[in-house]
């Protein structure tokens, strides 16, 4: 083998190969991280990711879902054309089109709904990923549509919600000058890796850690002082019980609580009946673990809270339960204090806090239609309708189906994922009953088989892109590869249907670059000057964040204080039954409809975000088949083995999977990953099992019987 031969082998990036190293993005997962990633590109195809070493964010480091980068871009369902539906919906039978065809299509289809049931009657749903979204926002209003809504139906708005009931703003932890950390479903193994770093320097420090979680987790046998297991749904129960034990020792702080809060008399009488034994009852949580927890938060200040949105949220109390746990911050004094947990910064720029304020909320406020009807959900949910400035899309089926209380006759959706729903089944048959359907996407998925225009995305390796970071930085990729296919970005995607859909609008016409130029317009930098570097640029406008204001101005609730007791909560009319009070209900025997176990679906595993890497060869052989997590006593007794498959059946459906075993899960339990065509988690729950205060499907706590097949 010669020296290029060698050169090649190893992948190096130099003259005598023709390898070079392009920077660009991860935008796989969530949209806080977008990590840093140096492509190796060769002959204008990637053949090898790294993270970039001088990333603000990532500093080189890259998980699983990122290092499988480049067989995600080329995975074998990835879109290449334009394609309309020949075929009956849900056959997934379609011819090829060009671009222009496929624009006045959907400009005939929609504009003759607009025509005839109003714009309104047109939904715009935005799906992963989440970048292009204000654009998207813009388009539906242009078009006339209030009617824009978005994956967070589901996915951490209710935590939003959670704190505009108490405190009118979203607050996370000073984790830097924290003394006690409590991470209520925290595992950054699973979930955020850069985390982990930031633990082990907390932990080197002397920071004392709480966690409570429905499994033992790496993270909980590695860094937890107290490890609280309990069972799903029921963590509103256990932070009562922490609180009355506060209250009972009084390990509360009374002049905050008299200055600063509101309801304190009314929480602490009804607290008073969470005793230790009907906290156990409930939970399945040791006493003496749940007193601990409750002394080292309350007396090792300060102290903040970090609750994972989705684990938290996704049950029928699952609201509520965050409330329970925003209580502790208030009963302690630990809201809006150094090292507790303190308001957020508005977002920067696509749910991002940089420090720095952006026009993005004005580019799409600029042509909000004025509001004629409520939008999908708004009358379902009033509370998610009085917080949250889109639909509430888990309703979309039945307003679709019952026409009620207007019709929805057209759909377009934007990394709309079906799966992602309560009783997929139900959404299908929506679907089926509309005029119109409109799906883009990167790839080949079980929507883009109902729809009757399929328009292809290219992935973030073949687009540019702005992304802001934590610490004031902004950052302007430029593609690395050209997009596969026909394949056109998003945003591309959107300017140019803009042109058939809202000509009028023409900034929105102007596309990406325009927008971003008028979201920064106020700052100090530029598109070109973010296109200059190949590394996020500080901005100099940010500033830090500033902590005790609401102690000083007060909350901007309607007490002006921290609300045990939501005023906005009162003034929701009283038959839909929502206490102002964070409750807990116990609802587990109509949750079990008479089955032994409690399912628990989209618990996180490493190689996965929800659908999107099931199809990658590389992550997907990591974990080959769907399976189930069961407790080892429980498949004892029924006489499950390691590998066996089982079939999970609740009053909905069912599905089959592979059954691991493993002492990681409380008996009566049962976790399932969720994403997987061939067994599909979400599918198991019925559509109208939502909490509701938020609309949220309870995912991670439905009755199911465990059969072996």
């Amino acid at each position: 083998m010669d020296d290029r031969n060698r050169l090649m082998k190893a992948k190096i990036p130099c003259r005598e190969t023709g390898i070079q190293i392009k920077r660009t993005i991860c935008d796989i997962c969530a949209p806080n991280f977008h990590c840093g990633i140096d492509a190796y590109v060769k002959d204008g195809k990637v053949i090898k990711v790294e993270g970039t070493k001088e990333h603000p964010m990532n500093h080189g480091l890259l998980c699983t879902k990122g290092a499988a980068n480049r067989e995600y871009i080329y995975r074998k369902d990835r879109l290449m054309t334009p394609l309309r539906r020949v075929g009956e919906r849900g056959e997934g039978r379609f011819e090829p089109i060009s671009w222009e065809t496929a624009y006045r299509e959907i400009q005939e289809q929609f504009n003759a709904i607009k025509e005839k049931d109003g714009a309104d009657a047109v939904a715009f749903f935005a799906g992963y990923s989440k970048w292009f979204r204000p654009l998207l926002k813009r388009l539906a209003f242009s078009f006339g549509s209030s009617n824009y809504g978005t994956e967070s139906s589901c996915c951490w708005h209710a935590s939003d919600v959670a704190w505009e009931t108490m405190a009118n703003g979203f607050a996370v932890p000073d984790m830097g000058r924290t003394n006690t950390y409590l991470g209520w479903g925290y595992n950054p193994y699973y979930s955020n890796h850069l985390g982990i770093r930031g633990m082990e320097a907390y932990k080197a420090r002397g920071g004392k850690l709480i966690i409570v979680d429905v499994k033992k987790t790496l993270a909980a046998k590695k860094f937890a002082d107290i490890f609280i297991q309990v069972k799903p749904g029921t963590d509103g129960a256990l932070a009562l019980g922490m609180a009355k034990i506060m209250i009972d020792n009084g390990w509360t702080d009374k002049e905050y609580i008299e200055k600063h809060t509101h309801g304190y008399e009314a929480f602490a009488e009804y607290v008073k009946e969470f005793n230790l034994e009907k906290v156990e009852r409930i939970t399945g949580a040791d006493p003496k673990m749940v007193y601990e927890a409750a002394k080292l938060f309350a007396t090792n200040g300060p102290a903040s809270i970090h609750q994972s949105a989705s684990p938290i949220t996704q049950h029928k109390n699952g609201l509520q339960n965050y409330r329970a746990m925003n209580a502790l911050l208030g009963l302690t004094g630990n809201f809006d204090c150094p090292g507790g947990n303190f308001p957020i910064m508005p977002f920067s720029f696509v749910y991002q806090i940089s420090g720095f304020k952006t026009r993005e909320a004005q580019y799409y406020e600029d042509v909000r239609p004025e509001r004629t009807r409520p939008l999908v959900g708004e009358l379902t949910y009033p509370l998610w309708g009085k917080c949250v400035d889109e639909m509430q899309a888990i309703d979309l089926s039945r307003q679709i189906l019952e026409g009620s209380p207007y019709p929805i006759k057209g759909l377009f959706g934007q990394g709309m994922n079906i799966l992602m729903f309560p009783d997929t089944d139900l959404l299908c048959e929506a679907l089926k009953k509309l005029d119109f359907f409109v799906a883009v996407d990167l790839f080949e998925t079980p929507t883009t088989r109902y729809a009757d225009i399929v328009l292809p995305a290219c992935s973030s390796f073949e687009r540019s892109e702005c992304r802001v970071y934590g610490g004031g930085y902004a950052y302007m990729t430029e593609p690395v590869i050209e997009p596969l296919g026909e394949s056109r970005s998003d945003v591309v995607i959107l300017k140019e249907l803009a042109g058939y859909l809202a000509p009028q609008d023409e900034l929105l016409c102007q596309g990406y670059e325009a927008f971003v130029d008028y979201a920064f317009a106020d700052l100090s930098v530029s598109v070109a000057d973010m296109k200059a570097s190949d590394l996020p640029i500080h901005v100099q406008e940010a500033r830090p964040p500033v902590i005790g204001e609401t102690r000083i101005h007060g909350c901007h609730t309607p007490s002006g204080k921290f609300e045990f007791d939501s005023e906005l909560i009162k003034s929701i009319p009283k038959e839909f039954g929502l206490d102002s009070l964070p409750t807990y209900r116990e609802e587990f025997e109509d949750i079990r409809a008479g089955r032994e176990f409690i399912l628990s679906t989209g618990v996180r595993i490493p190689n996965a975000i929800h659908s999107r890497l099931h199809d990658v060869p590389w992550l997907r052989g990591l974990r080959p088949n769907p399976m189930a997590d069961i407790n080892d006593e429980d498949a004892a007794r029924l006489g499950i083995g390691q590998g066996d498959d089982i079939r999970i059946e609740t009053v909905r459906s069912s599905v089959q999977v592979k059954a691991n075993v493993t002492s990681t899960v409380m008996k009566g339990t049962v976790h399932l990953y969720h994403g997987y065509k061939e067994a599909n988690a979400n599918a198991l729950l019925p559509a109208n099992w939502t909490d509701p205060y938020s609309g949220y499907p309870a995912y991670k706590s439905i009755g199911c019987n465990i059969v072996k097949c």
